[in-house]
């Protein structure tokens, strides 16, 4: 389901209030199909086993595009309470950029990366090898041994040959992931927790550099046990995914 959901203003009066309704932002996910949903299904009955040690060695990373303009498209639905991830109140849309930076980050159990933020360019698979994998990624599976287990997604600059080649020569392992899952990825929260806090500040960055110094501080003084608590609840998404049968998850 793709586009804008309205509701009709004639029914937001007692007939919404007698149905207990709200009026909330819509949750936005990227879509599946009955395939990703399949495959999602699989890959958590493959690692249903794990326990909190197994997840706490793996090293989750993503990038997320943070822009200097707000979201001046918010769209409101009516729903009930407790139904915030019924696909009636979900909005399927794919990633899309603005003027901003794109950031990269890690988090792993009792620890996390520096961010990087990357200047101004695509990524391509060159990139991604001298400015994550070896100053980054390379240093944490020397730090942890054979036990250390890499996640990132499947964007194209992470499947070239040269990062691929990368890691074998690093003996680094990396954890088979899904497409369109991101809500099963604990770091798009620390994503959603920056975005917080840069909102909230008293003076929100409105340059490039006041964005970049901004978003470093905020990494800084994001707490640990919120990205613990964040990689301990790997258990629970997996075990709800399975109950929704690969669909959206309310994570």
């Amino acid at each position: 389901m793709t586009g804008t959901l309205s509701y009709r203003p004639e029914e937001t009066g007692g007939r919404q209030r007698e149905k207990s309704l709200d009026a909330r932002r819509p949750v936005r996910c990227v879509p599946l199909t009955p395939a990703h949903r399949r495959r999602r299904s699989l890959w958590c009955q493959e690692h249903r086993n794990w326990s909190d040690n197994e997840w706490g060695r793996v090293l989750f990373t993503d990038e997320s595009r943070f822009s200097l303009s707000s979201d001046s498209h918010r769209i409101l639905i009516w729903r009930e309470r407790g139904s915030r991830n019924h696909p009636s109140n979900i909005i399927e849309r794919d990633r899309y950029g603005g003027r901003g930076v794109l950031v990269w980050g890690g988090i792993i159990l009792g620890s996390r990366t520096d961010p990087h933020i990357f200047d101004a360019g695509s990524v391509n698979g060159t990139r991604y090898c001298n400015e994550i994998l070896l100053p980054y990624v390379r240093l944490f599976r020397g730090a942890m041994g054979l036990q250390f287990l890499f996640m990132d997604d499947n964007a194209p600059c992470h499947r070239t040959v040269a990062s691929e080649q990368f890691l074998v020569s690093e003996d680094i392992e990396r954890m088979d992931w899904l497409a369109r899952s991101s809500n099963l990825n604990p770091i798009e929260h620390v994503w959603d927790f920056l975005g917080r806090r840069l909102a909230a500040r008293t003076l929100p960055p409105v340059t490039i550099r006041e964005l970049r110094l901004a978003l470093q501080d905020e990494w800084a003084a994001m707490p640990q046990q919120l990205i613990d608590t964040l990689i301990l609840s790997m258990g629970s998404r997996r075990e709800t995914c399975l109950a929704v049968r690969g669909d959206h998850i309310p994570y």
